[in-house]
């Protein structure tokens, strides 16, 4: 999938998205890095599919790796594991919430926003490539981890299942602009409207009860706290 921020068009049908944004055209995003800086920022999406004829949502860290986003399930009967069996269409959302646009009415404020939906059919990683599928998941969610812990038993691994899903159909949506106001329409100026950026910061780590009282804070932990490589919000 290529992706360009529209209001550029695709220069063929093949470079199209195959879902267009029909209300507020103008806020679709159909440039592939946007798309990477989003998944990439972000640890939770929600995974969403009919199952034995009813809706479920389920909210789940993931990772981006290359082409396709990864979640990992139970092979006790995980219903995304039972959604890849049967073949099911999923929708697959993720979120950032930049801020929030205060306008001088609230029909007019709103929220400046990336999101995106990637529509497809989960695919069950080879069990023989389970192993890096789920060291390439603790990798993204907690940097560092892996090598600071002991090594997965083939027990865990085998009652676990990672499920792939192609970034092929995706639909990607953001706004990323202050309140809607101009010199003469008519409301009153002194009234204050703008933009309250959300920021995002780790908190203080807490070590568990069996942690020694003055054990040394892993590398990774530490890196979190300090890191400042997360992808750039919009202005």
């Amino acid at each position: 999938m290529t992706i360009s921020q529209a209001p550029a068009v695709p220069t063929s049908a093949a470079s199209a998205p195959a879902r267009r944004i029909r209300r507020l055209s103008e806020r679709e995003v159909v440039d592939r890095d946007a798309l990477d800086a989003l998944l990439d920022g972000e640890l939770v999406g929600h995974l969403a599919a009919v199952v034995d004829g009813a809706p479920i949502v389920v909210p789940m860290g993931y990772a981006r790796v290359g082409d396709h986003v990864l979640v990992h399930g139970s092979t006790g009967g995980g219903f995304a594991l039972r959604a890849a069996a049967a073949g099911a269409t999923v929708a697959f959302a993720v979120t950032a919430l930049d801020g929030l646009v205060f306008a001088r009415s609230l029909f007019d404020s709103s929220m400046n926003y990336r999101s995106a939906v990637v529509y497809g059919v989960l695919e069950e990683v080879d069990p023989a490539e389970a192993d890096a599928a789920l060291l390439a998941l603790s990798e993204r969610l907690m940097p560092g981890r892996p090598a600071e812990v002991r090594p997965m038993t083939r027990k865990e691994i085998a009652a676990t299942r990672v499920l792939r899903l192609r970034l092929d159909d995706v639909v990607m949506k953001a706004r990323a602009a202050g309140a809607s106001e101009e010199p003469d329409d008519g409301e009153d100026h002194a009234v204050w409207a703008g933009v309250v950026p959300l920021g995002r910061a780790w908190g203080e780590p807490q070590a568990s009860a069996l942690t020694p009282q003055g054990a040394p804070l892993p590398d990774s932990v530490a890196a979190l706290r300090t890191a400042t490589d997360r992808p750039p919000r919009l202005p």
